[in-house]
Parts: C-alpha cells; structure tokens; sequence
C-alpha cells in the first residue's frame, strides 16, 4: 500500500469495499477509526473496562467474518454499535443471574480512553474528587435498566441522534425517546442528594 493511499480520506464506501476483497490495511484502518467509539460504549454500557476491551476485539472480530455479508442497509458506524450494543447487553445477561460486577477501576490510565496525560494531571485532592464522582456516576448507571442504560450512552455520551439510536437497537423513534426520558429522570433522582452534598 503506497503513502499516498494510506495518508488521503478514505470515505466508508471504499473501505467497505476493500474489507470485502480482504484487504488488511483497510481492517487495521477500520479499528483505529472506530476502536475508541466501540470501547466508549461497550464501556457505557457494561461499567468494565476489561470487558469492554474484550467486546470491542469481538465486534471486529465479527466484522472481519461477516463483512461479506454487509449489505449498506446502514452506514459502517450504526453497523458497528449495533454489533457493540448487542454483545455488551448479551455479556449483562450472562452475569445478571450471578453477583458479579468486578468493576476495574477507570483510573487506569493506560486503560480509560478519558485518561489524561502524566504531565496533566491535577492535584491529588482533586484526582479524589474526580474518583468518587465517577464511582457515584458509575454507582447510578448501574441501577439503571440495561435498555434505559444503552439509549442514554448512545445519546449523551456518544452524541447520536434520536433515528440513529433507534436504527442502531432497533427499536421505535417513541421507545428511544422515552427511555431516554426516564433514565435522565432516575440519574437526576439518584444523584441530586448527591450533588446537594457536594460530592
């Protein structure tokens, strides 16, 4: 593969079509243009960064098999949350029945996508600070219904619009928008005495 190729844009129709002819490049291009959103929201869903790092090698996995079969019904993207939404909601049905939330803290910085660098980082009474809130944050994700759960990542954390997330779980535009309601009523129920108290 010639600089030229590899350093221009390459738009998802061409790399749809070089996955196809099995093209190795166009796979390694694939997972660092979507590696990052994959773990964002198998991590927002499962609250388990080594999970979610397991997930996000599946989804390609699956990708690099299935890719043949890929049709454009959708785009690349809602192609790949859709695969990452179903594995992290198959790995939560597969604990759910057993007392195991072993959550690895996201502090790890060469783990957590939102780690800052060394040079950055704040004092270590704010790192506390920053810690418990994400344990408080975390705490509140995790008692809401995994459904209500997924659609409220995809929105406030992944930015997707109402008719993408709804093509991306398939369910109704009216289905999303109230989950969405009601996971943003129960995370403020949970944590406004948290906020009123300052932590």
């Amino acid at each position: 593969m010639s600089k030229t190729i590899q350093n221009r844009i390459v738009h998802d129709e061409e790399l749809i079509l070089r996955l196809q002819r099995g093209d190795e490049w166009a796979f390694q291009l694939m997972v660092r243009r979507f590696r990052k959103k994959i773990f964002s929201i198998a991590f927002g869903i499962t609250l388990d960064t080594e999970e979610s790092q397991d997930i996000m090698q599946e989804v390609f996995l699956q990708v690099y098999r299935t890719i043949g079969d890929f049709r454009g019904d959708a785009s690349l993207a809602t192609w790949l949350h859709r695969i990452t939404v179903n594995r992290s909601l198959n790995w939560k049905r597969r604990w759910a029945r057993r007392f195991r939330w072993l959550h690895v803290s996201t502090d790890n910085t060469d783990e957590h996508p939102a780690a800052e660098p060394e040079s950055e980082l704040p004092s270590p009474e704010i790192r506390m600070a920053n810690a418990q809130t994400r344990h408080q944050i975390d705490n509140a994700m995790r008692m809401l219904p995994d459904q209500a759960r997924t659609v409220f990542v995809l929105r406030e954390l992944e930015g997707l619009s109402y008719e993408e997330i709804a093509d991306v779980t398939g369910i109704k535009l009216g289905t999303v928008r109230s989950r969405l309601f009601h996971a943003r009523k129960r995370l403020k129920e949970i944590l406004q005495p948290l906020v009123e108290e300052g932590i």
